[in-house]
């Protein structure tokens, strides 16, 4: 046994991540299983249920990959009862499913309130509600992980409530973890900043100014996007035993742009938190 597989405890262990067909969680399931977890995944994407599905059967991987939609109480509370008949025991949670659109908030509706409630805040509170009785009943502990953003830690314009979900979901996990830690139970959360998937895709349009190798060298500090591993690695940390001192905090996998925190790297002049005046148009 290697030093890894030695302090990160994972193998034989069971994991159960919400969102976990494309994308990110796709990576992060894939990274989970091949260091010995046993994952079950539920997603509502067919194509990408089929694709991982049948994925990880060809490598004997132990799983579950379920089509189903996270936001359905009976939906995720079925795939917990099938862990249980599974496996008899839960050691892990990540939380990735989430969601937005962009528009003004005075230009949105208490319909698009509840719809962004339910992706990216309340699913989780009903994951977490499901998980911790069976991490309890374990008595081994647990790892529960929230992918969040960095629209947690800073303005979101046209993306208000969706910051604001995803927020609540990073306080959460921080008031939940000092309830579970006498359980040995720790509660951390993810929080990106540009990781092209479809999925992020779809939200910005394809309209980014990160499109450009200059794009990216002015507001990533480390001059490069985000790739799904780099996310799916501080996953896999906070869930093996490499974390276990390491609870109610927040990782952040952004490249430095949290650090930033509106500062940008201007071709030729060097970091400014404002744009050069040679950038600015003369007024007509």
């Amino acid at each position: 046994m290697g030093w890894f597989e030695d302090r990160s405890g994972l193998g034989g262990t069971v994991a159960v991540v919400t969102g976990g067909a494309g994308g990110l969680g796709a990576a992060i399931v894939r990274d989970l299983a091949a260091n010995g977890v046993g994952v079950a995944a539920l997603d509502i994407d067919d194509a990408a249920v089929t694709t991982l599905g049948g994925e990880l059967e060809r490598q004997g991987v132990d799983s579950i990959v379920k089509r189903g939609d996270v936001r359905d109480p009976e939906v995720l509370a079925d795939l917990f009862s099938a862990v249980d008949e599974r496996w008899g025991r839960l050691d892990t949670l990540v939380n990735v499913v989430g969601g937005t659109f962009r528009a003004p908030f005075v230009d949105t509706t208490p319909k698009g309130w509840d719809a962004l409630l339910r992706t990216n805040l309340l699913h989780v509170l009903h994951a977490c509600s499901l998980a911790v009785p069976r991490m309890r009943a374990g008595g081994r502990g647990g790892s529960i992980v929230n992918l969040t953003t960095i629209e947690a830690h800073r303005a979101a314009p046209g993306f208000a409530v969706y910051s604001a979900a995803k927020a609540a979901v990073e306080q959460f996990a921080r008031t939940l973890a000092l309830e579970v830690a006498p359980d040995g139970i720790r509660v951390n959360n993810v929080a990106p900043d540009f990781v092209p998937t479809p999925n992020l895709a779809r939200i910005s349009g394809n309209d980014s100014s990160l499109s450009t190798a200059e794009g990216i060298r002015i507001a990533i500090p480390l001059g490069r996007v985000g790739e799904v591993r780099d996310v799916s690695n501080c996953v896999v940390f906070l869930a093996s035993g490499l974390s276990s001192y390491l609870t109610g905090t927040t990782l952040h996998p952004d490249g430095g742009t949290s650090a930033s925190s509106g500062w940008f790297n201007w071709p030729g002049s060097g970091w400014a938190n404002h744009a050069p005046m040679g950038l600015l148009r003369s007024p007509q």
